[in-house]
Parts: C-alpha cells; structure tokens; sequence
C-alpha cells in the first residue's frame, strides 16, 4: 500500500526477507560458477605496469600505496584501485588468484547492489501499481543477466579493470544509501554512507562524475518528484556530495594527461574521436544484445568521416532526443536513456582516449540501462510466464561468460583471439609476441614482432620489446636497428645524429622513459648516464627497474658496484 508520495510499498515483511535471501544467494552463486574458471588467468596487458611493475603496492603504507606511477596504467590518478592492488599483495604477493578472487567478489557485491537499487526503485510511488507486487523477481532478473552477461568479462576477468569494477559497485551503494536515505525517518546515517561511498568512488575511476548527477535525477523521478523537492528536502546531503567532486577535479589535475593516454593535443582531434564513439555506441549497444565478438584491444584506430558513420550518428541523435524528451513526459524511461548517456560521456564523447579509442569495459555500468529496458518490456508482454525465458537467458549468458573466460587462460590465447577477430590492429602482434618470448617461443615471438611494426612502424613499446628479444636472441646488431632511440646511427658511427635523437627523447620523455634512455646510455658505454637516469627511473618507480637483472641490453653495468646496489633496493637477485 502507498501512504504517502515518494514512500515505498511494503509486502509482507517474513516473505520480503525471504525472497531477498534467496535472491542474495543465487546471484551469488551464479557469479562463481560463471567466473569459476577464471582463477588462474594470468596477468595480461596492462596487468603487468598496474601490478608487475608497480613498485607503489609493494607495502600497504600510506601515502606509498595511494600514490601511483603517473606512467598512464589503469591505477594512474586512481588511489583507491592502487590500495586494492597493495592489499592483493600484502595477502598473497603476485600469486593471480588473490586478485580474481577480489576482482569477483567486487563484481557480486555491484551485482547484489543493484538488486536493492531496481528492487527499492519498482516499489516507489511512480511505479508501485504496476512493479510492486513483482519488485523481488524482476530486481533479481536484472541484477542476474546484467551479472552474468559476457560483457562483463573484461571488467572482471582481466584484472586490471577493477578500476571499472569498484567505481561501478561504489556508484550503486551511493544509489542505495540515497534511496533508503529518501524512505527513512532518520536518514542521517544513509546519507553520510551516500557520500563517503561517493566520495571513494571519486577516488576510484572518474565516471564516478555522473554519480551526484544520477542520485539527484533517481531522487526527483521516483521520490521527490521535482529537482527543486528534492533539493529542498536534503539540501545538506546534495551539498556533501557535490562535495565529492573536489577530489576527483583535483586527482585530475594531478594526473594530467594520464602519461599522454588521455587529453587534447594526443595527434586524435575531438571531431574524430566524436566519430570514432558514434561507431563505438552503437557497436555497444550490439553487443548487449548479441556478445560476440568480444574482442580485448580494439587498436587506436579513428574515424575521420561523417559520411563512414552518418546512420550510427542518426541513431544516438534520436536516442539522445527521446531520452530529453521522456525525461519530460515519461521520466522511468528517461532515467534509463541519461543513465545510459552521462556513464559513457567520460570516455565516448569528444575527450580523446588516445590509446584505447573503443573498449568494452566502457559498459559495465550502461549495460544496466539495455538490460532493464529489456527485462521491462518482456514482463510487460509475458507477465510472470517471462520468468522461463530470463532464467533461460541467464544460463546462456552465464555459459558464454565462462566460455569467454577461457580466451583469458593464458596470454598467448587471450592475443591469439584478439588477432583472429582484429588482424589488422598491430599492438596485439606485440603483446602476443612478448608472452611467446616468456613461454621460451622466440621464432614465433620474432615472427609476431616482425608484422607488429609492419603494421605500426612507430609504436614505441614494440620496438623497444623487439629490440630486446633480438638482443636476447644475440642479434645485437639488429636489436639496435630497432631501438628507436638512436642505437642504430650509433653503431654506425654518426654520433651526431644519435646524439640529436637522444636529445629529443630526453625532451619529450623524460618523466616516461627513464629507464629506456638508462638502456641507451648502458649500449653507448657511458656508464655514469646510465646509472644517473636508472636512478631517475627507480625514484618514479618505473616498472622497468624490476627487469633490471635481466635486461640484455644493460649487461655492460653489471660488475659495477652501482649495479648491484641498485639490485638490492629492488629486492632481485644478482644477474647470472
């Protein structure tokens, strides 16, 4: 029964209890046995700079473990996911399992706050005579098929996306605390977790923007009514959160261009990437409703046409279009299009992604939007009968998420997918030829290698790693034809021109490549360099630094006192 505007419809309390117990438990479940093959995944990608090579999660000491390189991995700018990476290595250092077993356990507590976000949201004023009754099952239908879809894989399998993982679950207990703050009589308590979760969401992943945003428009479409009501009734509350928007503005600031992954001025103009996210939502949105195929690294291709994606653009004008105009006339609906819209304005707008321009993980909150559009409309057409086919649903998805999970069960499968579905994106010809090289598969490496810069000539990270594996293969003449840092006119002779090449990546990368210029100096022989910029690298904890007792090209430094030093501060071993 409703009593009063905004107030929520209370069933029986014994039988509420326990449809959401036994809700609780099979969400539950259903994620572990969807991600149960997924504990040993290895560390893929940028698993290795945000975890490997991060020298910051190392002690759990503060500020060390909430400060990040500034080097453009996933925990850059983001202290919260950096001090989860440190807890994972406190517990069980690089043993992978830790951190699938956290990665899962975040995901099925968004899940499980979701549930309670749809269930306490059907029972509102607005949509009590229709959802009431139903609140508890069509919550859990929700909540399960946005759990288990394979979309949902990269933001959980692949660990270093836990940044999207734990925004995603702050974003949601901000929404429940609000919601239960707007039922209670003494809200206080609901209200400071709103803001406290808000605010470590902020210190999470920047999308955590939209969260005050998405708190005040839930609030004026299911309780309050109106902006001004909802304003008017918990001013101090809104105030708190906007608050939270001091940390993130400032976490901006400090991290700037992320290490010149994100920003203007990265060689993509606004117009194009504009383009390039026209082709990118609405591939999205395909892959909500049909999740194949899934791809991990889509490349940094751009569009640079309207003409190549003029339908694409058509459609999201008229979605965003419908979406103003229901949040006018049918605000439920609209609430779903600007929840949609404002998660993915971050990063599929007009702001460059300079070296991710499409990526899936992007949907990991915006998927909830497609998926309650859909678990609306079947219910409205099939009633309590579409609990077969949500139930069916839910097993496909869930068996698809496993069978996704095994692409992940080595880093050689995971490029090998990636390369059978993009064969024209170069980077994971580069990453698949470095995990060939660990497993001890240098031809093949070499070959990847090969097409990897035939594909992209001036991709920085695969000449350094070919130059590397070809000096590690004793072809030191042409792992110095591949170092694009001037090796190869130095061993030619012309000094000059090594000299200028060296100059200029010192400018411009000298906050990012200590620790490759080190590696120059160290081929050149000038060892008093070399261990002047290893020192610079080791001071930015540069992730670098850990391969320093095996790095090929630094066998030069090796009976140096310097070197060994430098080796024990690191804590690894003297090099054989």
């Amino acid at each position: 029964m409703v009593r009063a505007k905004g107030k929520i419809v209370r069933p029986a309390r014994n039988s509420s209890r326990a449809g959401i117990f036994v809700a609780v438990a099979l969400l539950t479940a259903s994620a572990l046995a969807a991600w149960a093959n997924s504990f040993r995944g290895p560390f893929i990608f940028d698993d290795l700079p945000a975890i490997v090579e991060n020298a910051t999660i190392r002690t759990l000491a503060l500020p060390i473990a909430l400060a990040p390189p500034h080097t453009g991995q996933p925990a850059n700018g983001r202290p919260l996911v950096n001090f989860s990476f440190a807890l994972n290595w406190a517990v069980g250092g690089a043993d992978v399992r830790g951190y699938h077993v956290l990665n899962l356990a975040i995901h099925t507590l968004a899940a499980l706050a979701l549930f309670g976000v749809v269930r306490r949201t059907l029972r509102s004023r607005p949509l009590a005579a229709k959802f009431a009754a139903d609140a508890t099952p069509l919550a859990f239908a929700l909540a399960a098929l946005w759990m288990l879809h394979p979309l949902q894989t990269e933001s959980v399998t692949y660990i270093a996306q836990r940044a999207e993982s734990l925004a995603g679950l702050c974003l949601l207990l901000t929404l429940y605390a609000s919601i239960r703050g707007a039922e209670s009589p003494t809200p206080t308590r609901w209200h400071a977790l709103a803001v406290v979760t808000c605010l470590l969401g902020m210190a999470t992943k920047e999308v955590m923007y939209a969260a005050p945003l998405l708190v005040l428009l839930l609030d004026r479409t299911f309780f309050a009514g109106t902006f001004r009501e909802a304003l008017r009734r918990r001013p101090w509350f809104y105030a708190g959160l906007a608050a939270t928007w001091l940390l993130l503005g400032w976490l901006v600031m400090q991290t700037g261009n992320r290490g010149a992954t994100a920003g203007f001025g990265l060689g993509i103009t606004p117009w194009h990437y504009l383009l390039t996210q026209c082709g990118a939502l609405i591939h999205y949105m395909r892959l909500a409703l049909w999740p194949a195929p899934l791809v991990l690294d889509y490349g940094i291709a751009t569009t640079s046409s309207l003409a190549e994606v003029w339908p694409q653009a058509a459609l999201l004008l008229a979605l965003f279009g419908a979406t103003l105009i229901a949040l006018a006339r049918c605000p439920p609906w609209g609430f779903l299009g600007a929840w949609f819209f404002l998660l993915l304005a971050p990063t599929s707008s007009v702001l460059p992604l300079a070296t991710q321009t499409v990526a899936e993980h992007r949907m990991y909150l915006p998927l909830a939007a497609i998926i309650a559009a859909i678990v609306v409309g079947v219910w409205h057409v099939l009633g309590r009968h579409s609990v077969v086919v949500f139930v069916a649903i839910a097993i496909a998805l869930g068996a698809l998420t496993a069978r996704r999970n095994i692409d992940y069960r080595s880093a050689i499968s995971i490029w090998q997918d990636n390369i059978a579905k993009r064969p024209d994106s170069p980077r994971p010809f580069g990453e698949l030829a470095s995990a060939l090289t660990d497993a001890g598969r240098v031809p093949e490496a070499l070959a990847a290698y090969e097409t990897a810069v035939r594909l992209l000539p001036n991709y920085p990270k695969v000449r350094h790693n070919y130059a590397v594996a070809l000096a590690a293969a004793g072809r030191l003449d042409e792992a110095a034809a591949q170092f694009e840092l001037a090796l190869a006119q130095y061993v030619r002779g012309n000094r000059k021109e090594a000299d200028a090449a060296l100059a200029d990546l010192i400018a411009n990368g000298r906050d990012q490549l200590a620790y490759q210029i080190a590696e120059v100096y160290a081929v050149r022989g000038e060892t008093d360099k070399a261990f002047e910029w290893l020192q610079i690298s080791f001071d930015n904890h540069d992730g670098g630094t850990l391969s320093l007792s095996v790095d090929p090209l630094l066998r030069g430094l090796r009976d140096d006192p310097r070197y060994k030093n430098l080796l024990a501060k690191l804590g690894l071993p003297t090099a054989s």
